[in-house]
């Protein structure tokens, strides 16, 4: 069996790799944009998903059982300034993906990565939202998941492919960029910890309400779905329990070993912001027996430990 990941050079990837390679014994591939270090027992590979003859032939060389398809731009303020390319990047690799698995005639079991945001501003009456929300995209990173998501529809009505949809809400933990709320937070106080910045953690709006999940819980769901009988099938991966911002960062800076001050950032806020998302995991529950183990303090201490460490490395 083998399983090919793309993104796998990136954060979730980095860990889906790690949990496969201590959870099966197949053969795991993880595409780049360039050849990465990877894990012992994990094959690197670069390939550039928007050129359809380098997907070809990696798929060549590595024909997959199964594709976690991962790789995507993934930042919404970063879709805000690019939103055209946000969008092209997506859809192009996720349809050059699917355009080689069909023409090569593989057959594997394909996974694709959307995301929450898709559902956008739900109203608080809709909570949990299960897979059935409406979608509202409210930022242009949101309609570049709705096009992937109605992609695998497509591929999957048109070619008869065997794809499993997933919709993720936000996941932390070690080995997340700074882009995100979270590791921004826990990556300035490891450095005004280290005294290479002023003791300050500049925030964003801290009222919003959001669906928290370390990532090794997500990509244990990942494995658990990637199955045959479950093609066609769109499954939320959530805890299912709202925690503001503010209370994020309020249990990191208790964390902290020095005094760090806040200060608002306006810089931080997204043009639009819901108040409250969070999501219900019961038909993953359901399919798979899956449940959140891992405690949302646990992701916490470990987001900040893996920045101590690298911004020690950096500094």
């Amino acid at each position: 069996m083998r399983a090919l990941i793309t993104g796998g050079s990136g954060f979730v990837g980095r860990h889906l790799a790690a949990h496969l390679r201590a959870e099966t014994d197949w053969e795991i591939v993880a595409l780049g944009a360039r050849r990465a270090p990877v894990l012992p027992g994990v094959t690197g590979a670069a390939c550039d998903l928007s050129d359809r003859a380098a997907v070809d032939a990696v798929l060549r060389r590595y024909p997959p059982d199964i594709v976690f398809h991962l790789a995507a731009r993934t930042s919404v303020p970063e879709a805000f300034v690019e939103p055209g390319a946000t969008l092209i990047n997506n859809a192009i690799a996720q349809i050059n993906l699917f355009e080689s698995i069909h023409a090569l005639g593989l057959d594997p079991v394909i996974l694709v990565a959307g995301s929450s945001e898709v559902y956008g501003p739900a109203p608080p009456e809709a909570m949990p939202l299960d897979e059935r929300q409406p979608f509202l995209p409210a930022n242009p990173y949101a309609v570049s998941k709705v096009v992937q998501d109605m992609l695998a529809v497509q591929y999957g009505l048109s070619h008869q492919m065997r794809i499993v949809r997933v919709r993720p809400f936000n996941h932390i933990g070690p080995g997340q960029s700074e882009r995100f709320v979270v590791a921004s937070f826990a990556r300035q106080i490891a450095a005004a910890e280290q005294g290479l910045i002023e003791p300050v953690v500049r925030v964003g709006n801290l009222d919003a309400q959001r669906d928290f999940l370390d990532v090794r819980d997500v990509v244990r769901a990942y494995r658990l779905v990637a199955q045959p009988e479950l093609a066609g099938e769109v499954f939320n991966v959530a805890s299912g329990v709202p925690r503001s911002i503010r209370q994020v960062l309020d249990r990191l800076l208790a964390l902290a070993r020095r005094p760090i001050e806040v200060r608002p950032d306006p810089a931080r806020l997204r043009p639009s912001d819901a108040p409250v998302v969070y999501g219900s995991s019961a038909k993953l529950q359901q399919s798979t027996g899956w449940e959140p183990e891992i405690p949302f303090e646990q992701s916490l201490i470990d987001t900040l430990e893996d920045w101590r460490e690298r911004v020690a490395r950096e500094g």
